[in-house]
């Protein structure tokens, strides 16, 4: 039976899940959001558009204003900050984002799962490592559909854990947040961080890794000479 602990880490990840992937309130669904990028044929492959999505949800997360307004719409079923909540939805949509322009599905609970691991950086390996899975070389479509469901709750009751537990730590940044104008850029440059952060960890999991190509065998020569 779980605990009270273990069903609040859940909640967490439903919420922030639902909420990035489906869309709330100002932002727009994850969907919508990787379609304003698939369609722009400006960009010159996948790349250059998960570069360019990274770089404007950054800067998103470094306008405290911007994660004001956002927060203050929010409906949270736990007890947390709102500004913190906003903060992980920009990224979490983000995250949603990257995994469908690389073709995943978003409407797949496994991919749903991972989307809002990628939130805990590079402490996803060791969650998902913990679990049963090894990810080094990220989440090819094959790997995401073997993931058995007791292994995705499992993954999920580690990454509530880390957010909740990130959210509770108490540091400088948190303390320099309540001082006026220092508080605001300190606060944004942080958030823009783990905002890069979290984009090149997704860029990581949810990239098709290709397989290795096979050097091709050089033809070997006559030992006639030409001519003879």
């Amino acid at each position: 039976m779980a605990t009270k602990e273990q069903n609040k880490a859940l909640a967490v990840v439903k919420w922030v899940s639902d909420k990035a992937i489906d869309g709330t309130g100002p932002l727009s669904s994850a969907h919508d959001l990787a379609d304003e990028y698939l369609l722009d044929m400006s960009y010159p492959d996948q790349e250059s558009r998960i570069d360019a999505l990274i770089n404007w949800e950054t800067t998103k997360n470094f306008t405290s204003g911007f994660l004001s307004g956002l927060g203050g719409v929010l409906v949270l079923p736990f007890s947390l900050p709102a500004a913190f909540a906003a903060s992980w939805l920009i990224q979490a949509r983000m995250a949603a984002a990257i995994a469908r322009i690389y073709g995943h599905n978003l409407h797949s609970d496994r991919v749903r799962t991972f989307i809002v691991a990628a939130l805990v950086g590079d402490s996803v390996k060791d969650i998902a490592k913990a679990s049963g899975i090894t990810i080094a070389r990220g989440l090819t479509k094959s790997v995401v559909d073997q993931v058995p469901g007791k292994t995705l709750i499992e993954i999920n009751k580690r990454v509530g854990f880390r957010l909740l537990t990130k959210a509770g730590e108490k540091g400088a940044i948190n303390l320099m947040k309540g001082v006026p104008f220092a508080g605001g850029v300190v606060g944004g440059v942080f958030d823009a961080a783990a905002c890069r952060f979290v984009g090149r960890r997704a860029r990581k999991l949810f990239r098709q890794s290709k397989k290795p190509r096979k050097r091709l065998k050089r033809p070997t020569r006559s030992k006639r000479g030409v001519g003879v």
